[in-house]
């Protein structure tokens, strides 16, 4: 914190509110006691020039074409790393040690596998439902089958907890996928890495053998870093919202995938994927 300050005067009273130093971006005004000291609140719709929390994990300039993950500028990140890398970094503050990668990426293959209860869930979807609608059902349905790793207090739970979201989220998109086609779910494959995995269950079927091609799997790695975190958006405060009351973490994401869905976000993406 800067020893700088703001002075808002209310009325007669001048109240000084700290001025807090961004390592990138704008700095900030704390506000914090600012009903204790006047029992007023701000009005700022849409946290258009509000900051909820303090964050070291990404920063994003549009304008500018700036987008950094934990410093590390996106560029360095899609040219020397993959995605795995990109979460592990993201997870931990840091990038891994050779050992550290091969430790975490056998972790993420080993829970790419979803209960095979869940296949259920799907038959009581159109099958011309949008993925998203079906994404927003079964990411929820998964906070039944899992209750060991719902203490957002234990460090060692919240990271099982997202290391299983990691791991299975493509294998649900890729099961949506197949789904909406009529075709039958492929189970995920260990000797594949993350995003060949994710191409095979999309587009492998039984009857024929399916060779991933790797141009279209780097590319799409890729893609998954661009896509990897993106800032204090609205399906992130949505998710930190409902997580705040100490709900389970599937249900959480559960609850953030439909703001993604949305024409101001998300879909956004999708239209662009369209016109392509």
């Amino acid at each position: 914190m800067g020893d700088n300050s703001a002075k808002l005067e209310v009325g007669s009273k001048t109240n000084s509110l700290p001025v807090m130093n961004g390592t990138v971006g704008p700095d900030v005004i704390d506000i914090s006691k600012l009903y204790a000291d006047t029992g007023m609140f701000t009005y700022d719709p849409g946290f258009t020039s509000t900051a909820s929390c303090e964050s070291k994990i990404t920063y994003i300039d549009g304008d500018e074409g700036i987008l950094m993950y934990r410093g590390y500028p996106i560029e360095q990140l899609a040219e020397h790393g993959d995605f795995l890398e990109t979460c592990y970094l993201l997870l931990y503050g840091e990038l891994p040690t050779q050992g550290q990668k091969a430790d975490f990426d056998n972790r993420v293959t080993h829970h790419t596998m979803v209960h095979e209860q869940m296949t259920r869930f799907f038959s009581g979807f159109r099958r011309d439902a949008h993925p998203m609608a079906v994404m927003v059902g079964v990411v929820g349905a998964l906070s039944a089958f899992y209750h060991d790793s719902i203490d957002i207090a234990d460090p060692y739970q919240r990271m099982v907890a997202s290391v299983r979201m990691i791991a299975k989220m493509p294998t649900i998109a890729a099961m949506a996928y197949k789904y909406s086609i009529g075709q039958p779910f492929m189970y995920p494959k260990n000797s594949l890495d993350f995003t060949a995995n994710f191409l095979h269950m999309c587009f492998a079927v039984p009857c024929d053998e399916y060779k991933v091609n790797p141009v279209l799997a780097r590319a799409m790695d890729r893609i998954f870093i661009l896509h990897a975190d993106h800032e204090q958006n609205a399906s992130t405060s949505t998710v930190r919202l409902a997580g705040s009351s100490g709900a389970n973490p599937f249900a959480c994401i559960a609850a953030g995938t439909p703001r993604l869905w949305g024409p101001a976000h998300g879909g956004a993406n999708e239209a662009a994927l369209d016109m392509l």
